[in-house]
C-alpha cells in the first residue's frame, strides 16, 4: 500500500511536469491484466505457503523452531547493526516484521482483500515492484517450507535445532538460485523504500490512514507499511546498511554451500529447542 501511494504520488508529478517518461506509467488493458494476474499467482502461492507453515492462528511447532532458529541467527549476524542508534529500528523491523518468529497471517489477508483495486487504479512501476515485494514473501516462504521438508523427513528433527543441521539441511535443498534472488530482491525493495521515505507528503499519508485502516479491517497492514517506513526513515540513507546485509547474507550462504565450519557464521551456543506438543 506504500508503494503504491508513492507510485500514484510520482504519477501526478509527472502529469503536472510533463514528464517525457510519463508512458513507461501508462498501461494498455492487457498490461494491467497481466500484472493482475501476476500478482494474483504471487498471493495465491504466499496462500498455500503460509496454509503449509500455520494452523489455528499459529506457526506450526516444526516452522516455530526454524523461525526461531533463523531469527536468532539474523540478530547474531546483525548485532553491530542492532546496537547502532541509526540502524537499529530498521534491523527491528526486518527481524520482527519480515523474518521473525511469527504468524502474519493478518497482514498477509490484508494484502490480499485489496489487491483487486491495486489492480485496477495503480500504475504499472507501482504494480511491478508490488509484485516484488510479494514474491519475496513468497519465495521465503516456500525456501522455509522446503527447509522443513529436509530437516523433518530427511534428518529427523522434531523438537530441536542447531547450526549444522540447519546447514546440512540447507544444501540437500539444492535452491542456491532462489536464495541469491532472495537476498537481491531485498536490497531492491529496501532501495525503492529509500528512494521516497522522505517525503513529507507520503509521510503524512500514512500517518493519515492509520486509524481508517484500522476501521477498515486492514489495521496489520498498514502497521507493518508504517513500521517500515518509520524504520527507513531514521536511517537518513540506506545504502549503506543494505549493503553491509547483503554483503554478509550472500558470504554465509557461499560459506553454508562450500560446507565451511558453521562457528564462521553461526552465533555461539546456537542450538533451539521447543517443548513437544
Amino acid at each position: 500500500m506504500l508503494l503504491c501511494i508513492i507510485e500514484f504520488r510520482r504519477l501526478l508529478a509527472a502529469c503536472r511536469h510533463g514528464d517525457p517518461g510519463l508512458e513507461s506509467t501508462v498501461m494498455t488493458a492487457s498490461q494491467r491484466n497481466a500484472e493482475g494476474r501476476r500478482i494474483a499467482e504471487l498471493l495465491h502461492r504466499c496462500r498455500v505457503a503460509r496454509q503449509r507453515l500455520t494452523s489455528g492462528g499459529r506457526l506450526t511447532p516444526e516452522f516455530a523452531l526454524l523461525a526461531h532458529w533463523q531469527s536468532r541467527r539474523l540478530a547474531w549476524t546483525h548485532r553491530d547493526l542492532k546496537a547502532s542508534a541509526r540502524c537499529g529500528p530498521a534491523v527491528d523491523f526486518f527481524l520482527g516484521d519480515l523474518y521473525g518468529d511469527r504468524d502474519y497471517t493478518p497482514r498477509d489477508e490484508g494484502m490480499e482483500r485489496v489487491a483487486g483495486v491495486m489492480v485496477r487504479v495503480m500504475p504499472l512501476n507501482a504494480l511491478r515492484t508490488i509484485a516484488m515485494g510479494i514474491e519475496i514473501h513468497a519465495i521465503t516462504q516456500e525456501l522455509d517450507r522446503r527447509l522443513l521438508d529436509v530437516l523433518v523427513g530427511d534428518l529427523g528433527v522434531k523438537d530441536r535445532l542447531d547450526a549444522g543441521l540447519y546447514a546440512e539441511a540447507y544444501r540437500r535443498c539444492g535452491n542456491a538460485a532462489e536464495r541469491e534472488r532472495q537476498i537481491l530482491q531485498i536490497s531492491a525493495i529496501g532501495r525503492a523504500l529509500d528512494e521516497v521515505v522522505h517525503h513529507t507528503v507520503v509521510y503524512n499519508s500514512v500517518r493519515f490512514f492509520r486509524r481508517p485502516a484500522h476501521v477498515m479491517g486492514f489495521g496489520a497492514l498498514h502497521d507493518f507499511i508504517e513500521r517500515g517506513f518509520i524504520a527507513f526513515r531514521h536511517l537518513d540513507g540506506a545504502d549503506e546498511f543494505l549493503d553491509t546485509i547483503e554483503r554478509r547474507e550472500t558470504r554465509i550462504m557461499h560459506s553454508i554451500l562450500a560446507g565451511s565450519p558453521v562457528d564462521e557464521w553461526a552465533p555461539p551456543n546456537d542450538a533451539v529447542t521447543i517443548q513437544s506438543p
